[in-house]
């Protein structure tokens, strides 16, 4: 039931300061273009890639990219594929710790994820404007599992906006590459990028919004399980399923919710002990009976499907005690301690807690965050799962208590803004 006139009171801060993330972004000078394509050609400089035009002949500055986004190499992919051309990049804040001055001096637009940033659609029109280039990654965060996350319907209405060309960039491999939930431990994967001009001037100007976002769409579509089969790539490394229960929490064969857990090439259910393999061609095999899901995506969206149903019947709510960061500014986090934070689909996320003498709640309603920023081992506070609750102005970053939950945090938030966007339309 929502809770009625729940009041938001602010975190008391000695220093109230916050970072400007609406600040205008310099334009790159050049010679920093030069050394980021420099530093980006060395980085993959043994990898194997390939870097595909389709539909660019004669395409100039200024447009705008649109990147799908797996792993940190989608930036140095993009680098070498625009080079050497000025890119201005969408960075989110948690880039910015301890070399603010750098992301400023290689021109890059910052902003908080998932949060309304309206000084962030005014930084896009100003990079447009000088006749550059700007990357954006609707995604906002590193795909969990390869496939397409979710494209907020506002780029239509960016694109109508700026009305320059479209360009669509998509990496193929960096995922099988780097794993989201495994990051650390890289494979021997080939990579295929390609680069695909979508939409001209003239489309845009033609298109309506809505026309536009399916192109988009469209345009964005894939899953790097289905190319490592079509390209049979193998990937034999022993520790390559190590971190799967990370994405895959709920066990198909018992139901239990995180308990599953990895090690080796084998994930398995803890509750159970059903186990399966990750095979050598990304395919998943039980090693006792039926083989619920071969796919990895499969999985994953079986289990969006059973968090769909729990915030339809009402019966979704999750609470723990987090232990909660914050990052007004960019000289680093500061600890909050210890908070309760209740999740459900009338109220949206609900944290509240005590600092520096006074006690603090933050509020995001359902229809304020169309997705969770979740962060598997985050390095920067510390090595353990965790969630980002972007505001306006500040980025609370909570480790919660209970296992293996961030995952179903972000199906269900995802799920409950949707629901909440169709009870606004009626």
């Amino acid at each position: 039931m929502e809770i009625k006139n729940l009041q938001e009171l602010p975190v008391n801060y000695k220093n109230k300061k916050r970072y400007n993330t609406g600040k205008k972004p310099i334009r790159q000078p050049i010679y920093l273009t030069w050394l980021i394509g420099a530093l980006s050609f060395f980085a993959l400089l043994f990898q194997k890639k390939k870097i595909e035009k389709i539909n660019m002949d004669g395409l100039k500055p200024p447009y705008m990219i649109l990147s799908n986004h797996m792993s940190f190499v989608d930036f140095e992919l993009t680098a070498l594929g625009t080079f050497p051309k000025r890119v201005n990049s969408v960075v989110n804040v948690d880039g910015y710790i301890g070399r603010a001055w750098l992301m400023e001096w290689i021109g890059s637009v910052c902003t908080r994820k998932f949060s309304t940033d309206l000084s962030l659609v005014k930084n896009i029109s100003t990079v447009l404007r000088r006749g550059d280039i700007l990357c954006l990654y609707p995604e906002a965060r590193y795909s969990p599992c390869g496939t397409t996350s979710y494209l907020p319907p506002s780029l239509g209405k960016i694109i109508k906006k700026n009305k320059v060309p479209i360009v669509a960039v998509v990496h193929r491999g960096n995922h099988l590459l780097s794993p989201f939930w495994n990051f650390r431990k890289k494979r021997k994967v080939p990579l295929h990028t390609t680069m695909t001009q979508i939409l001209t001037k003239e489309d845009i100007e033609r298109m309506s919004v809505d026309e536009i976002n399916a192109v988009v769409q469209a345009s964005l579509q894939y899953d790097d399980y289905r190319y490592q089969k079509k390209n049979g790539i193998l990937i034999k490394e022993k520790y390559r399923a190590e971190g799967l229960h990370r994405i895959l929490y709920q066990c198909p064969h018992c139901l239990a919710e995180s308990k599953m857990d990895s090690k080796g090439t084998e994930l398995f259910c803890t509750e159970c002990g059903k186990r399966w393999n990750l095979n050598e061609d990304g395919t998943l095999s039980a090693l006792e009976g039926e083989t619920e899901f071969s796919h990895i995506p499969d999985w994953f969206e079986w289990e969006r499907l059973q968090v769909r149903a729990q915030v339809e019947s009402g019966e979704y709510s999750f609470a723990d005690e987090v232990d909660v960061f914050s990052q007004p500014r960019t000289d680093g986090f500061v600890s909050l301690g210890r908070a309760k934070l209740t999740h459900d689909r009338e109220n949206g996320f609900v944290v509240e807690g005590h600092h520096n003498g006074s006690d603090y709640r933050l509020i995001r309603k359902p229809l304020e965050s169309n997705s969770l920023h979740v962060e598997y081992e985050y390095f920067r506070i510390r090595r353990a799962d965790c969630f980002d609750i972007s505001m306006e102005k500040d980025s609370y970053y909570c480790y919660p208590t209970k296992e293996n939950v961030i995952t179903k945090l972000a199906f269900a938030t995802e799920e409950i803004f949707l629901r909440a966007m169709r009870e606004r339309e009626k």
